[in-house]
């Protein structure tokens, strides 16, 4: 797999010069490109688009300082249909406008060229089991609300004290089946899964029963899903263990996600400080 994105990111440099089409990367790294994105952002640390742009401005950053060419041409060459979108492009990136780079020789920012490769860190292992459940639903309440990487989210953690706690007592009586009981989770997050980006977050149920006055519901499509285990301090634990699904379990296994929410059930200690948890993930195999 990681051979496979470091073709994908030679096909980048070598279009540069023009539209990248990610359905092609997505072939050459042998997923979809959904997973491609996905896969991108939690390794890279930034999304796809993003990446691109930035290699693009630097290219083009130093056909700016050669001075060979004009501004216009540049920005033409580098997909730019004015001077004046170029203008603002470069700037975001480098903190200068490219005329002004030209003439004072100014600081600029250089995106280096991205390659994947393994590494390996200690002798921890991941526990995971797969398993395939018919289509059911997520019963519960939704919020809208920002990603946040590490630490307590503080929207959450307002949305979870409005919760009427003896309404949530009769949800957690419907569940009937895994994951068990009350339960967490996460869709229609952005594909860039940047720091701040919203998402739905759920608290509920899964769950076959008739629907109660007042909760919403999700469909959870018929599919396969990977499921996690950990335990650790909270909520380092569970946020490590979803960074670590991402950019280390898929890159090793024949499997990509698939659209729908990502699931936690999480056993908090009485202290608030010990976790235990799993992590439900939709996926699907990848071809051999």
């Amino acid at each position: 797999m990681l051979d496979r994105l470091n073709e994908a990111m030679a096909h980048v440099e070598r279009h540069l010069d023009r539209r990248v089409d990610v359905a092609e990367l997505a072939r050459i790294a042998l997923t979809s490109e959904y997973h491609l994105r996905r896969m991108f952002s939690a390794l890279a640390g930034m999304p796809l688009s993003e990446y691109v742009r930035r290699r693009r401005l630097t290219v083009a950053a130093a056909e700016v300082v050669a001075g060979e060419r004009t501004l216009l041409d540049i920005a033409v060459r580098h997909g730019y249909g004015s001077t004046e979108a170029f203008t603002r492009a470069f700037r975001a990136v480098h903190g200068v406008g490219p005329g002004e780079a030209r003439r004072t020789g100014a600081v600029l920012r250089s995106q280096q060229r991205l390659s994947f490769r393994l590494v390996v860190e200690g002798s921890s292992e991941m526990r995971y089991r797969v398993v395939e459940k018919p289509e059911t639903r997520l019963v519960g309440w939704r919020a809208r609300v920002p990603l946040v990487h590490e630490g307590m989210n503080p929207a959450i953690v307002a949305f979870r004290r409005e919760l009427d706690q003896a309404a949530a007592a009769r949800l957690a009586a419907l569940s009937d089946q895994e994951p068990a009981g009350l339960v967490d989770a996460s869709d229609q997050l952005d594909e860039s899964r940047e720091e701040g980006t919203e998402l739905d977050y759920w608290h509920g149920v899964v769950t076959d029963a008739e629907v109660p006055d007042g909760v919403a519901s999700l469909t959870l499509p018929a599919g396969t899903w990977a499921v996690f285990e950990t335990s650790g301090e909270f909520p380092a634990a569970v946020q490590h263990l979803w960074r670590d699904v991402f950019t280390q379990w898929f890159p090793a296994n024949p499997y990509r996600s698939r659209t729908g929410p990502e699931i936690s059930r999480t056993r908090i200690s009485a202290d608030g400080t010990h976790v235990d948890a799993e992590l439900w993930i939709p996926v699907e195999r990848t071809a051999a």
